[in-house]
């Protein structure tokens, strides 16, 4: 008897429809880079463009590494000249104080 009056505690209306609208809930997933469909003929032929990408970003990474290996080079004559610096006052000491 209750779910009787429950039905008629809610009067349907007849006049209007109701529509009733779905959505989705599923993501677009794609990896990280994707920007699309994959290009035709695979990633082994390259149009003009693609090419031209792949050295562009060749020749900033060879810049990047010549640029890190001149500051290690840097780095290094810096350390060596402080080495023969250290040298020369030990060796400076060792007259000094008359040892051997």
């Amino acid at each position: 008897m209750s779910a009787l009056r429950l039905t008629r505690a809610f009067p349907r209306s007849t006049a209007t429809p109701v529509s009733i609208r779905t959505f989705s809930t599923t993501l677009r997933t794609m990896a990280e880079g994707d920007a699309g469909a994959p290009r035709s003929g695979g990633a082994a032929q390259g149009d003009a463009f693609t090419k031209r990408e792949q050295a562009s970003e060749d020749y900033y990474v060879k810049q990047q590494e010549k640029a890190k290996l001149d500051q290690l080079k840097k780095k290094i004559a810096d350390q060596e000249a402080n080495l023969a610096k250290d040298r020369e006052e030990m060796e400076a000491m060792n007259k000094k104080g008359g040892s051997s």
